[in-house]
Parts: C-alpha cells; structure tokens; sequence
C-alpha cells in the first residue's frame, strides 16, 4: 500500500459512487427501497450501510473515538442504522464523505501508512498495521457497490464499467 495507491482508490470510490447514486437515481424510491433479497435488503439499504461502514472506517483513520455505545461518528451505532431516508441527503452525505475520504488520502504518507492504528472495535482496543484499515475500508466499498450494481442491472439499469482499470484508462 502506497500514498498513490491510496489516492487511486479514494478516486475510484468517487467515481463508482456518483456511477451508482447516478443509476439508482433512475429508480423510483419504492423501487431504491424494494427488499430484493441482498444482504441489507434494498439498494437504498445497502447504500446506507456502505456510508455508516466508510463513516465508521474514516473515523477510525483519523484518530476518531467513539462515545459508549456507539461505532462510529454521527451517531452511528449499528452497521445496518439508516442514516438518511430521503435519497438525495444521502447521496449528499455521500459526497461530504467521499471528499473527506479524498482529503485523507491525500494527506497520507508511506511512514504512516506502515505504522500501526490503534482502535476501538466493539469495545475492545486492538491494533493493526494502518495498511490494514486502509486496505478493509476500500476493499469493503468494492464487495457492497458490487452488490449494488448487480441490483441495478437486475432492475433494468446498467451502471456501465466498474473496474478501477476501466476509471485510471478514462483519466
């Protein structure tokens, strides 16, 4: 893991995030709420939780401990909490946390990036290689907008090209 690589992959979220939120803008929101069998239900659930798990992880990242009871910043206390019913203050929450995101990961260097993260995981303190973090925190943005995409495409709407080669080649 490198500070460029890290960059890479804030953009990418960027980009596949405005392609979904682009494509489940197309749905009515009973259609975005629909339960269609994914793990978190809907394609409006499955963004929530991509938004409190990247909350949760950027927070982690910059050193962010949270109170008793909860997991996260903004009161984040459950993996599956709904952080905004209406679409588009979520897809405008989204980006708040995409540029936060971008922020971080231009301001990460090859030191820290080696080093440890000390947190709070379930009320228990542990610590990882930040890499680690770093590495969860992208990885698990792919795995949910796979499952969002796959939702899409199943509703009659084509996201387009997701992979991150497809992004650097289009830069």
């Amino acid at each position: 893991m490198t500070p460029e690589i890290c960059c890479a992959y804030a953009r990418y979220n960027r980009w596949m995030n405005a392609k979904v939120y682009n494509t489940a803008a197309l749905l009515s929101d009973e259609d975005r709420k629909r339960d269609r069998g994914a793990f978190f239900g809907s394609i409006h659930n499955v963004l929530n939780h991509l938004l409190v798990a990247d909350r949760i992880w950027l927070g982690r990242l910059t050193g962010y401990v949270p109170e008793p009871g909860f997991m996260g910043p903004d009161g984040i206390e459950r993996l599956d909490q709904e952080l905004a019913s209406d679409f588009d203050v979520l897809r405008q929450q989204r980006a708040r946390t995409d540029d936060a995101i971008t922020q971080w990961a231009s301001t990460i260097t090859s030191e820290a990036l080696a080093g440890p993260l000390r947190m709070l995981r379930r009320g228990t303190w542990s610590e990882i290689p930040l890499w680690w973090a770093v590495t969860q925190m992208f990885n698990h943005q792919t795995h949910h907008r796979g499952q969002i995409t796959t939702l899409l495409f199943q509703a009659g709407h084509d996201p387009g090209a997701t992979d991150l080669f497809a992004m650097l080649t289009e830069e």
